[in-house]
């Protein structure tokens, strides 16, 4: 069985035989919600590589105390994967943030499409990023990894512009594209997703000046939800992460 996963904001000192106090949201969780009780086993994670095998040793309303049996650290996955998310309409946002995190990218970028049902402005917008970022930290935890996404504060098209010219390798899903994905990847990869309605000629032509490659999945037309996510496990199926 595998072990549940908890979040902590460090694990700096952790090592084996020391204690770890976890406070707040994720211990309340962890003791009324997963109703882990003293001597059980589970994992907590810093979400930037630290893992510590632990066993509960005392509980409270809001307090979990742990005694550390040993502590690993992960290197970051390569490639790294970066998608650029058109928001989508509804909850299909936090599905597709869902999905990329359980898949294993790296960073999550909510970008403001000019065909974008969906609009993030005031205080929705704070709201908005905050579903996203928490749908992104639970599957993490469910997924157990080690490093946890970034979740970036949302872009415009010409910060899109400008991550796809940083970048090795760009990709832009288009249902009129020729090309298929490409067979090899390297270390970084930026992969933009566009909206419901498509994306608009000059965001299409600002990507291409910017480097970006247009590539298409099949023949099928999938969701702008479902897309990211089909086209990174291509893409990580070709590289040792998937072997």
């Amino acid at each position: 069985m595998s072990l549940h996963v908890h979040l902590v904001p460090s694990l700096a000192g952790a090592d084996a035989g020391s204690t770890v106090v976890v406070e707040g949201p994720e211990a309340h969780h962890a003791v009324a919600v997963r109703r882990l009780g003293v001597g059980e086993p589970l994992l907590l994670t810093d979400g930037v590589g630290r893992v510590a095998t632990c066993e509960v040793t005392g509980t409270g309303k809001a307090r979990l105390e742990v005694a550390v049996r040993s502590v690993s650290t992960e290197p970051a996955p390569v490639p790294e994967v970066v998608v650029v998310q058109a928001l989508p309409k509804g909850d299909r946002g936090e599905l597709a943030v869902e999905l990329l995190t359980e898949v294993g990218v790296a960073r999550i970028v909510p970008w403001a499409a000019s065909r974008s049902v969906a609009v993030w402005r005031g205080e929705r917008a704070a709201r908005s990023l905050a579903k996203w970022r928490s749908a992104a930290r639970e599957a993490a935890k469910q997924a157990r990894r080690a490093w946890f996404p970034e979740v970036s504060a949302l872009a415009s098209t010409s910060d899109v512009v400008a991550l796809v010219a940083s970048a090795p390798l760009a990709l832009v899903l288009h249902e009129g594209a020729t090309e298929p994905l490409p067979g090899a990847v390297p270390d970084r990869v930026v992969l933009v997703v566009g909206p419901e309605g498509g994306l608009a000629p000059d965001e299409l032509a600002s990507f291409d000046g910017a480097g970006a490659h247009p590539v298409r999945l099949g023949r099928e037309v999938l969701r702008t939800s479902t897309a990211g996510v089909a086209a990174v496990s291509a893409l990580l199926s070709r590289t040792p992460r998937w072997r």
